[in-house]
């Protein structure tokens, strides 16, 4: 019977135990009886996160685990569709004379294998944003749970290794599969087996081919027949990440009309991160800090004023993040700087809502409680519109 179990790293070899092992004269907790189940929940529990990883990395590395298990070469052929390989049969005679027992503890929390045969982006990051609708959960510790990416698995063999640990672990697998027949494979082993599984991409392929009336290719990225990674995309993302750095903080502001969007803020508003993710998309980004007496270039006024964006923030956070920065930097909270004191980031704050209502085509992003990823979403909006001209109400500059 499979059960939600990991497996222990080895030990010194002795006789296995008959029974829990008794309490030294030093344990504290020798004066209270435990019960053979409270023993094994406590045993080995520093090392448990340690045993997933280790199993993570095995599979990963294609390599075999030690463990025996209870899955014969038999039920991975009829999943797969072909006789077992002889390191299937090696694995499943290596179990000969397991008596049944696990010499591990149940493992804490709940696991998430997320499969993938390309980088697993796609997965990761809809696993990622699903887990946001639990963080009163996860953020309370009140169901605790991991995730381990398989990306680059492209063989059967693999991926019935990682359905079967599935198995073991009680985790959930949630795969991005291109290829049909491993998709299929995949679907097949986890109903046998017991695993929850979902397929990330499967629908949206089917109903993006049936809407085209087209049949998808079924070939992951990277694989012959695909065009080549290095196409003028990725080139152009490139280009657009070696702009963004050399036009950081202020930085050759002659260069401002060459960029593809420009932000501008007061210190630690994530000009800075803000710039790099938009960048990795294949935007050019330059970011102009604002301070308080320190003329802003010039330049920033003469370009096309729909590229630029201010952003904002809470003065309580802004202080926060300041001041987490100033202790990065080695500062003393009695340093003669006022960086990080309240009136000096309201008045600057103040001093940039001013500069930002002197130029009133500039939207204004508030930043505050935000995701980089959230507030580029707005950004990017914002320019779509602007640069095909749409037409789109506003009740507030503020987004």
């Amino acid at each position: 019977m499979l059960a939600s179990a990991s497996c222990s790293l080895p030990k010194p070899q002795s006789p296995p135990p008959l029974a829990p092992p008794l309490p030294g004269p030093s344990d504290p907790k020798t004066s209270q009886p435990q019960s053979p189940s409270e023993t094994q929940t406590r045993k080995l529990k520093a090392s448990s996160r340690l045993n997933n990883w280790s199993r993570a990395r095995a599979i990963r590395s294609g390599r075999k685990l030690d463990r025996p298990d209870t899955i014969t070469p038999q039920a991975v052929a009829e999943v797969a569709g072909y006789p077992p390989s002889p390191v299937q049969t090696r694995v499943a005679s290596d179990s000969e004379g397991f008596n049944g027992e696990d010499d591990g503890e149940l493992t804490e929390g709940k696991a998430i294998y997320i499969v993938s045969d390309g980088t697993g982006w796609t997965a990761e990051h809809a696993v990622s944003a699903a887990l946001g609708q639990f963080e009163h959960c996860l953020v309370d510790r009140g169901c605790p749970m991991s995730t381990h990416l398989f990306s680059g698995i492209d063989d059967i063999e693999r991926l019935m290794e990682i359905v079967k640990q599935a198995a073991k672990e009680g985790a959930l697998l949630v795969y991005t599969l291109a290829d049909p027949s491993m998709a299929a494979s995949c679907k097949k082993a986890c109903g046998l087996w017991g695993v929850p599984s979902l397929d990330v991409l499967g629908p949206i392929i089917e109903a993006i081919g049936s809407h085209l009336g087209v049949s998808p290719l079924g070939l992951p990225r990277g694989a012959a027949g695909r065009k080549s990674t290095l196409s003028e995309d990725y080139f152009r993302r490139i280009e657009a990440i070696e702009f963004t750095i050399k036009q950081d903080d202020g930085a050759l502001p002659h260069n401002l009309h060459k960029a593809d969007i420009v932000l501008t803020g007061v210190s630690r508003t994530g000009k800075t991160p803000l710039s790099i993710y938009l960048a990795q998309k294949g935007y050019k980004v330059a970011n102009v800090p604002i301070v308080m007496g320190v003329e802003l270039p010039k330049a920033l006024f003469e370009i096309d004023q729909d590229k630029v964006f201010g952003l904002t923030i809470n003065p309580v956070v802004l202080q926060s993040i300041r001041r987490t920065r100033a202790k990065s930097m080695g500062l003393a909270e009695d340093a003669s700087s006022n960086y990080s004191d309240m009136d000096y980031v309201k008045e600057d704050l103040e001093h940039a809502r001013k500069i930002f209502a002197q130029n009133p085509s500039w939207p204004i992003i508030e930043v505050t409680s935000k995701a980089i990823e959230e507030t580029a979403a707005v950004v990017l909006r914002l320019y779509h519109d602007r640069k095909h001209k749409y037409s789109m109400p506003r009740i507030s500059k503020r987004y």
